[in-house]
């Protein structure tokens, strides 16, 4: 038997249950991982929550882990039990071990934590499509990056800074804005001061933006429309603040021809050479140094719905682990 946390009713962060699961040995194509850390995301919620559908009742959450290979099934060359992974999906992070399809994992190498590797595998291949593939960023392109002191945004404004973009970081407190100053950006813009569109026309003399990466959703939509130049992307990757309204697609004409997309992680990764790049991208930048993922808060898994409370309450910033 392994521990894990169930789901067996959507609601607040009291339905996670820390349970006892029967252990599973890998089939065709599967590799057995034992879990050396788990990241926190705010997709977990949504499938908590109900706000994203699950497969089936009860279910175990969790989308990023990292840890070690006990043991492959038939069919598996690629890794081997001792070898160090990580991987960003499917649902069911939150247990001691757990059985993966191979073609999920990727080789974790040792200038990477298993600690920063489960805290990277969501948000930082999400900064690495949308700043390559989404939007490929160049030497002196202005970006904004919203929810900056968050985990995916840290890694986007320090991610930027190092392509040579002029970063616009937007936060909700004078603390966290102290946060996005310390990683590079360029103007931190304090949201709960007022509009801030206006502050980001002032900070670019007029100019606007090249691309908007947006994880905030309904309170941030429109106003990151005003903050594109003619030609702007808006790229919306998540829904912190709940879903967007719809969307008015004339309001793209006359703000300047602009462009809105709304990419996933997993439609990249689903080929598996793109999957492999994109993993090798991370890791060397995070190696590097150029880009740090700080593990700010951990939680024994045990402790799940702690986890989930101060998430939800805005209480973390920077990147979360559950430790089983």
């Amino acid at each position: 038997m392994v521990k894990a946390i169930h789901v067996h009713a959507h609601g607040g962060p009291d339905v996670l249950k820390f349970d006892e699961v029967s252990a599973v040995e890998p089939g065709e194509g599967q590799v057995l991982v034992r879990n050396h850390a788990i990241g926190l995301n705010y997709i977990d919620v949504y499938f908590r929550s109900g706000a994203y559908p699950v497969p089936q009742m009860p279910f175990v959450p969790g989308n990023e882990g990292a840890g070690e290979v006990l043991a492959v099934g038939p069919g598996v060359s690629e890794f081997k039990a001792g070898d160090r992974v990580a991987y960003p999906g499917p649902l069911g992070a939150y247990a001691e071990q757990r059985v993966l399809p191979a073609a999920m994992l990727v080789k974790l190498p040792d200038g990477v934590s298993y600690e920063q590797a489960a805290t990277m595998m969501l948000k930082g291949l999400t900064a690495e499509y949308l700043l390559h593939r989404t939007y490929k960023v160049k030497p002196g392109d202005v970006i904004l990056v919203h929810a900056a002191a968050g985990a995916t945004g840290q890694l986007l404004v320090q991610w930027g800074k190092h392509l040579g973009a002029i970063v616009i970081a937007t936060v909700g407190s004078d603390e966290k804005g102290k946060i996005a100053k310390s990683l590079g950006a360029d103007h931190v813009i304090n949201y709960t001061n007022g509009d801030f569109a206006p502050a980001v026309k002032e900070a670019t003399n007029g100019a606007l933006c090249h691309v908007v990466y947006d994880g905030v959703g309904k309170t941030t939509l429109l106003g990151s429309l005003d903050c594109l130049r003619p030609f702007g992307l808006l790229a919306s990757f998540g829904s912190a603040s709940g879903n967007a309204d719809p969307l008015n697609i004339g309001l793209l004409a006359g703000k300047g021809s602009l462009y809105v997309t709304r990419p996933t992680l997993f439609t990249h990764i689903n080929n598996r050479a793109t999957y492999v790049e994109m993993a090798k991208n991370l890791f060397d930048v995070v190696a590097s140094g150029a880009v740090k993922s700080e593990v700010t808060n951990r939680f024994a898994l045990a402790d799940a719905a702690k986890a989930h409370a101060a998430l939800e309450s805005r209480q973390t910033t920077g990147a979360t682990v559950l430790i089983p």
